[in-house]
């Protein structure tokens, strides 16, 4: 029996901050990741605002998001709450790469989904939204526990989870992808080109 290929995850950070909790969390995550599993980080700059006439030939970076997440089996994104929602860095992100409708890039591809905040509610508001874009994506959610990353002056020091028990939540978060992962391969489908 032949051994299974590497997981090719992607992390990508809903924010455009020099100083980003989410970008630097996803980058900390890198060491923990077990050792079949090739990690990178997509940084959303140079992703111009969503603009349907350009579906056919899109500007700036998109051409890169969308090749990252064809080569990838599975996405992690990492949002922070805005106004009780996600970012709209990652919504304009999203709505690049969701095209064609139901038939994207997308589909199929297992998506796991962390939120912070500096709230004690570690964006759990934003899950919502989250979870409603990448349904309508026809993206796989990794099944589990919701993951929101809360009062991050506390929980984030050094750009990396600092709670123990928040970080193995996270790490379980992924490990859910990981079987999510798993069953597409076992299913014989692979996301959208």
């Amino acid at each position: 029996m032949s051994a299974m290929p590497p997981f090719k995850l992607l992390g990508l950070p809903g924010s455009l901050r020099a100083r980003s909790v989410s970008r630097a969390v996803l980058h900390s995550l890198a060491g923990a990741m077990p050792p079949h599993v090739e990690w990178s980080v997509f940084d959303l700059h140079g992703i111009p605002l969503y603009n349907e006439d350009f579906d056919a030939d899109p500007p700036g970076s998109v051409p890169a998001l969308r090749a990252a997440v064809i080569a990838c089996d599975g996405i992690v994104v990492l949002s922070p709450e805005y106004n009780h929602g996600m970012s709209g860095v990652m919504k304009n992100a999203i709505d690049w790469v969701s095209r064609p409708g139901y038939n994207s890039v997308l589909k199929d591809k297992p998506v796991a989904i962390l939120t912070t905040s500096e709230s004690p509610l570690g964006g759990a508001r934003a899950q919502a939204d989250l979870h409603k874009l990448f349904l309508s994506t026809l993206s796989r959610i990794a099944p589990g526990r919701e993951v929101s990353i809360g009062s991050t002056a506390r929980t984030v020091v050094d750009g990396a989870i600092a709670d123990e028990a928040l970080k193995k939540r996270v790490l379980a978060l992924i490990d859910s992808l990981l079987r999510e992962i798993v069953l597409v391969r076992g299913a014989g489908r692979a996301p959208a080109p």
